[in-house]
């Protein structure tokens, strides 16, 4: 559910289609976001306001005793 409300947000303020990768390990799920350069700043945000959000999201959508995500976005 955690990757389809990223991939949700995501696609909201990108305007190319972004790559995802995920790795597992042990209790963390590590989500990378890869975009292109020029929508770099529309995802990111002012002061990285919409990256925060997203990540404060995608902690809030997930349950105590469920592996914890974290979200990285890097340019192509």
């Amino acid at each position: 559910m955690e990757l389809e409300l990223i991939k949700y947000v995501v696609g909201r303020f990108a305007e190319h289609e972004a790559e995802y990768r995920v790795e597992e390990k042990d209790t963390v799920i590590e989500v990378t976001v890869l975009l292109e350069p020029d929508d770099m700043g529309k995802v990111i945000g002012k002061q990285g306001k919409i990256a925060k959000a997203l990540r404060t999201l995608v902690n809030a959508s997930t349950s105590r005793g469920e592996k914890r995500y974290t979200v990285e976005i890097k340019e192509k």
